[in-house]
């Protein structure tokens, strides 16, 4: 029987009264509105340019100040509910005008200040100011949609998602995009075809130009996740003998099994216990992936299938990730908790999980939880 056994769990399902996958929105005089949509997991329209909208949408004006350089042609978010002067600092801090005290006083003059509209502006550094608060009055005139990655996607799930959300491009364009090697990634291991992809998109919420290629797309989510990775220390993991990509296959693994941030350190030190000791992972969620299935536990015959995925017939790691691993996962993995586990099991209906160091009082749990209905 498996050491530790938990039907995969599908990222969190949220639906909008239909059963496709869709998030497209456009700029207009109200902002984004964002429509979502799932099969197995979330895509939905979410918040942000990236991580540097996310940093500007808290900027104040103040007495901020820019040296501009004039006739460039920059995009600009603003946020929804930005006051006059958050907007001034943002267009500081994009180099549009030189000077947030000066902006947010002729926004004042004018009496302006609660007809500025929220959306993404295509604006010229340097431009004459009352010609700048025109525009943010008028509203947004680019043509944008946005898609948030959910943890726990796999591969195919992200390249469907972000066909759907273009409404321009088909999933085997994205699935093209990363043939051909428009797509580069410093993380990407050789052999296995389109699959090294898998996990190698962060899941985040991103914004892309109605005109953006199947290569572009790609290619932002790819680097995020190289941004992402190289901004941690990886020395806890790379002292087990671990690389950082095998790091990220682990965070893969704790994404899969974890139904509640308090167990992700914990999965992720079963994980490490039973790799030192030689032991099979015996992870269910491989199998499932292996089998191109989800949401149920699998059979004892499901268990003897033969795949490199399958960690009840392999020993040690997975190729590559099962899916999109989010920060928290791979957190985990950098700073597991130190146990002396080796399994565990699903005990509660809030997708929380209890872990023991022998294996007849996991055994006892099982049962238990079994006989609830639960594990």
């Amino acid at each position: 029987m498996s050491a530790y056994r938990r039907p995969d769990r599908p990222p969190e399902r949220h639906t909008d009264g239909d059963d496709r996958w869709l998030i497209r929105a456009r700029g207009g005089i109200t902002g984004l509105l964002v429509a979502a949509v799932v099969t197995y997991a979330l895509i939905v329209g979410g918040a942000g340019l990236g991580n540097w909208v996310n940093r500007l949408g808290g900027l104040g004006g103040g007495d901020q100040t820019a040296e501009v350089e004039p006739g460039r042609t920059v995009a600009v978010e603003i946020p929804s509910g930005s006051s006059a002067r958050s907007i001034a600092g943002i267009l500081v801090t994009n180099g549009v005008v030189p000077s947030a005290i000066e902006f947010e006083s002729l926004v004042r003059t004018r009496e302006a200040g609660s007809l500025l509209k929220a959306g993404t502006y295509e604006l010229v550094t340097g431009a004459d100011l009352d010609e700048i608060v025109d525009l943010l009055i008028a509203g947004p005139s680019l043509d944008v949609f946005r898609v948030t990655v959910v943890e726990g996607l796999r591969l195919g799930e992200v390249l469907e998602a972000l066909a759907l959300a273009t409404g321009d491009y088909s999933d085997e364009d994205f699935t093209a995009a990363l043939a051909n090697g428009d797509v580069t990634s410093s993380y990407v291991p050789q052999g296995l075809e389109t699959r090294v992809w898998e996990g190698l998109f962060f899941p985040a919420t991103y914004e892309f130009f109605g005109d953006a290629t199947p290569s572009e797309m790609l290619q932002r989510l790819a680097t995020e996740m190289e941004r992402r990775l190289e901004g941690y220390d990886w020395s806890t993991v790379t002292a087990r003998g671990f690389s950082v990509y095998e790091g990220l296959v682990m965070a893969s693994l704790v994404e899969a099994e974890a139904g509640t941030d308090e167990d992700r350190p914990l999965i992720a030190s079963v994980i490490n216990n039973r790799l030192e000791r030689g032991m099979p992972l015996q992870i269910d969620a491989t199998v499932l992936y292996a089998l191109e299935d989800r949401g149920r536990s699998p059979t004892l015959e499901d268990l003897e299938f033969e795949s490199p995925y399958n960690t009840y017939r392999i020993s040690g790691l997975p190729p590559t990730p099962i899916g999109a691993p989010g920060a928290k996962s791979i957190e985990a993995v950098i700073e597991p908790a130190e146990t002396d586990y080796l399994y565990y099991v699903l005990t509660s209906e809030d997708g929380s999980h209890s872990f023991f160091s022998e294996y007849d009082d996991f055994l006892v749990a099982k049962q238990q939880a079994d006989a609830l209905g639960i594990g």
